[in-house]
């Protein structure tokens, strides 16, 4: 229960003041429906329905009182008396359900916020080393659990303020009957602990199993291309029956449990009470109208009992999700990225001189030997192209994320115009900084709204400008919406070389200084790479780009290229200079394209 109260001391701490009104407001609605029963026996006396004793009964005063009147005014007061501790009672309860809804909303909205708040300010290795569907899973299905297991807490105090307050007035009444019910009623708690147990081992199972589904389904949509053009329909279909059917035994197992804790505790409840009743008229000598209350108070009470432990079941069950999240928060805080993201005041740096890498060393994980970057030292200077060459694995995409700033080197220095990259200059690094993927990547919105997401205030005239220069005005134009086509799930409704343009243009609108393109035309025809080469050759002089060269011939314009070979800078120097030298790496994986390309 410690990760669910952990949440509790959180909600405790969001809502101060109003959570303590609120149980307040339960406290003063429970006790009025108990004056309610308390009327409710002797009203019936009064009118005659039953005969009963009220001489030294809790109720003889009033009753002396009442005989003095006319059993019709009796009547009547009895009746306004009750109409309104009904109504009072209502309206409270009313009230305290409405806020309790204001406070578990408010919270939740600050739970979602604060919980995807630190998943954005983790560094970049540690979304190296998570699946985007399990953190998907953790915000909306473990998540949603989380909160249904506060929501669950708070309706199990109110059932606890109620039972207190019942127990207060039934102890009041007679002690010692009181104590014998809440002592078969403390055994028979301890007997469902079995039931909890097995309710927490079930959760473990709904997480287990939500997790998978949705890893499972986000990797099958992504490859959907994949499955139907290798006829893999029914070994998918295969694997969703299975995991389904583990996901369907779960829910019954979880339903049986309930229902089988739920017929023990019911069946118990109503010998118990007829144990009671037995006891109470044999031993105790309790008074008729005594008796009959109290009955009334434990048979309304042994729902609530029912219903307590229904909900710990429950709130057992979802141990886990809290966990998960808890877990969660706590390696982002571990991750976390000491930046400030939400001040305007860091405006993007222009580069005036160059970057420079000093003594720079990178390994993924510090208890392994191997670095996949080691004593890497070079220059790239400010407006000029430079590509970073070399075989596949060499490292080239681990120098371009630590040259962005994404990760931070091990040991040496990322310096710009000579002054370290820390976290006091990162975010305006950064935002000096437009990247494009090889996988280009654009939201299922507008082309209009794509374009807003990475300068809010650009003008149709910025955007046409940018497109022109990627060369993908013409097929803009002619869609049927132009700025305002919905391109589709990572714009699946353009094809590839469009996707990549779009995407080129896109960064270029934010006018940045640096400009970084990871091997962005590998997936172009012939046409369109020489476009976007087109394109690439007029921003020389205007901002600084940097190429990972998957097509070594397309960086024949480059100022200086940089060669990486399993982690360490081999060569640097000319495009010509570098070609030209039979023995260099470079050479030789310019030959062997060149070959495989004829």
């Amino acid at each position: 229960m410690n990760y669910i109260l952990h949440f509790i001391k959180r909600l405790h701490h969001f809502s101060g003041v109003a959570l303590y009104i609120n149980m307040f407001g339960m406290t003063v609605s429970s006790f009025l429906e108990s004056i309610g029963i308390l009327l409710l026996i002797p009203m019936l006396s009064l009118i005659g329905i039953v005969s009963l004793d009220m001489n030294n009964s809790y109720f003889s005063g009033l009753s002396d009182y009442m005989r003095e009147l006319s059993p019709t005014l009796s009547l009547l007061i009895i009746l306004c008396i009750y109409v309104t501790i009904v109504f009072i009672q209502n309206f409270i309860q009313q009230k305290v359900s409405i806020r309790n809804v204001e406070i578990q909303q408010h919270f939740s909205r600050h739970l979602r916020h604060e919980t995807y708040q630190s998943i954005l300010q983790s560094n970049w290795p540690f979304f190296l080393k998570k699946r985007s569907s399990d953190l998907i899973n953790l915000l909306t299905i473990e998540l949603a659990r989380v909160l249904g297991a506060i929501n669950l807490c708070l309706q199990l105090i109110t059932s606890f303020i109620f039972t207190l307050i019942q127990i207060g007035i039934a102890f009041w009444l007679s002690p010692t009957l009181t104590l014998f019910v809440l002592g078969c009623g403390i055994i028979l708690g301890l007997f469902s602990r079995k039931f909890i147990k097995e309710a927490k081992k079930l959760g473990n199972q709904t997480s287990q199993l939500s997790q998978s589904y949705l890893a499972g389904m986000t990797d099958q949509l992504n490859g959907m291309k994949d499955i139907k053009s290798n006829t893999l329909e029914s070994s998918r279909l295969n694997w969703l029956k299975a995991l389904t059917k583990g996901m369907m035994d779960e829910q019954v197992s979880y339903m049986r449990l309930r229902m089988n804790s739920q017929l023990v505790y019911k069946l118990a409840s109503a010998l118990l009470i007829s144990c009671f009743i037995l006891v109470s008229f044999k031993l105790f000598q309790t008074q008729s109208i005594q008796l009959l209350t109290i009955t009334v108070i434990f048979a309304r009470l042994w729902p609530r009992f029912t219903t307590i432990q229904s909900t710990l079941e429950q709130l057992y069950s979802m141990i886990p999700a809290c966990r998960a999240i808890i877990l969660l928060q706590n390696e982002c805080g571990a991750a976390v990225e000491q930046l400030d993201l939400v001040n305007d005041k860091n405006t993007a740096l222009r580069i005036k001189h160059g970057i420079e890498c000093r003594n720079v060393s990178f390994r993924y994980n510090k208890d392994e030997d191997a670095y996949t970057l080691q004593n890497i030292n070079l220059f790239i200077p400010s407006n000029q192209m430079t590509a970073i060459a070399g075989p596949s694995g060499a490292g080239k995409s681990t120098l371009i994320d630590l040259i962005m700033g994404l990760m931070q080197p091990e040991s040496g220095q990322i310096l710009v115009d000579g002054v370290p990259i820390t976290n006091h200059n990162l975010v305006s690094f950064r935002k000096s900084i437009s990247y494009v993927a090889q996988d280009p990547f654009l939201f299922n919105v507008s082309i209009r709204e794509n374009f807003h997401m990475v300068k809010p205030d650009a003008s149709d005239e910025q955007m046409w400008e940018a497109l022109q220069f990627a060369s993908s005005s013409d097929f803009v134009g002619k869609l049927p919406n132009g700025l305002d086509t919905v391109i589709g799930d990572r714009g699946t409704r353009l094809s590839g070389g469009e996707r990549q343009r779009l995407v080129i243009a896109r960064a270029i609108i934010r006018k940045p200084s640096i400009l970084v393109l990871d091997e962005a035309t590998s997936a172009l025809d012939t046409e369109n790479e020489k476009k976007i080469q087109e394109a690439i050759d007029r921003l020389k002089g205007t901002m600084t780009v940097i190429v990972v060269a998957h097509r070594l011939s397309t960086i024949k314009q480059a100022d200086q290229v940089i060669v990486i070979n399993q982690g360490i800078l081999v060569e640097q120097g000319e495009f010509l200079q570098l070609a030209a030298d039979s023995k260099s790496l470079f050479g030789n994986l310019l030959k062997n394209q060149s070959v495989a390309s004829a």
